[in-house]
């Protein structure tokens, strides 16, 4: 067990709304340990927002409390609290950049808040564009910009202020998965860089397996269960722990007198996953009913011979996908099986 940075104790918070109190977090208890990224994940309207906004108390818990380098926040006066708050930056899904300043305007801006020199803060703000790779996009303005570069401006100006803890609200759910990629290696970069502890609060369970180190699932306002992400992804103990990482693959398929089809393999490499790609992209389940395919110098050769599903759709998507790809197949019977 690290060093932790922020300790989270029998966190509560509840609000009155028009048809009574809601409780949006209940019983949370989390350790976050320093330099580590650590992904909280749930459904919308889990908590998991509400959680990362008790956090840095921008919502105040109705009950529990918030230990950030071993400081209880819920002891701290407003001006300690306000102070606490600027050591945990912050990104958020709609990037929230001032549209009326330029880029390096926008970097700044936390700067020119926490009243530091003006020749000082131009040269942080340089240093932090060139960080994130847009040190050509200064004088920009954000309406120029693409998604990807408006979170990048957006991390800049998160960490402008030296901060141990940067909180990432949903931060990729706007972007493309390409862009998404990109922007979760420059936090891992961060993250390495300057040791700064990143949060990642998502829905995407793809987001957490391709960047954190720990993840705690949060549903209907509890953590359902925390740990190691890869001990979670092996084994999801709670339903939405499995729901969250096996739902997305495939279910039940009935294979009853359907169709079969040899595919050949005739030079492609041997490292291309052609049967995994397939069930991927498709979603669709095959049934592999006979394989003679051997690797020759990187390349395979030989064939295979799957089941295709009885629901004509899913059977058409895996026709659909061997054609756009270009690998060579055929329709075989029964009694052909084993030729």
């Amino acid at each position: 067990m690290g060093e932790s940075i922020i300790q989270i104790k029998d966190l509560a918070k509840e609000f009155n709304t028009a048809s009574g109190p809601v409780r949006a977090l209940d019983d949370i208890n989390l350790d976050i340990e320093k330099g580590e990224i650590f992904g909280i994940i749930g459904l919308s309207g889990a908590g998991k927002s509400t959680l990362v906004r008790c956090i840095n108390y921008l919502e105040i818990p109705t009950q529990g409390d918030v230990i950030f380098e071993g400081k209880s926040l819920r002891n701290m006066s407003e001006k300690e609290q306000r102070s606490t708050r600027q050591k945990m930056g912050m990104i958020f899904q709609q990037f929230n950049l001032l549209a009326q300043r330029t880029v390096i305007k926008n970097v700044v801006f936390p700067l020119e808040i926490a009243g530091v020199d003006k020749s000082k803060s131009k040269k942080r703000a340089e240093e932090l564009l060139k960080l994130v790779g847009l040190e050509d996009k200064m004088n920009a303005y954000p309406a120029q910009l693409s998604g990807g570069q408006k979170q990048r401006v957006a991390i800049a100006r998160a960490i402008a202020t030296n901060p141990k803890v940067l909180l990432c609200d949903e931060a990729t759910s706007a972007l493309d998965p390409n862009t998404t990629k990109q922007i979760l290696e420059l936090l891992k970069d961060i993250n390495k860089k300057l040791d700064i502890t990143v949060i990642i609060i998502t829905h995407e369970m793809k987001v957490i397996e391709s960047i954190c180190d720990r993840v705690a699932i949060i549903d209907n306002s509890h953590i359902a269960e925390f740990g190691k992400v890869s001990d979670i992804f092996t084994g999801p103990k709670s339903k939405i722990g499995k729901q969250l990482i096996l739902g997305d693959s495939v279910t039940c398929t009935n294979f009853d007198n359907s169709s079969n089809i040899r595919i050949t393999f005739d030079g492609r490499s041997s490292f291309e996953p052609v049967i995994a790609n397939m069930i991927l992209t498709c979603k669709v389940a095959v049934n592999i009913i006979y394989a003679s395919t051997q690797d020759v110098g990187g390349i395979s050769m030989g064939h295979m011979i799957i089941q295709l599903p009885k629901d004509k759709i899913d059977a058409n998507k895996i026709i659909q996908y061997l054609m756009i790809a270009k690998i060579p197949y055929e329709e075989v019977e029964t009694n052909e099986l084993r030729q």
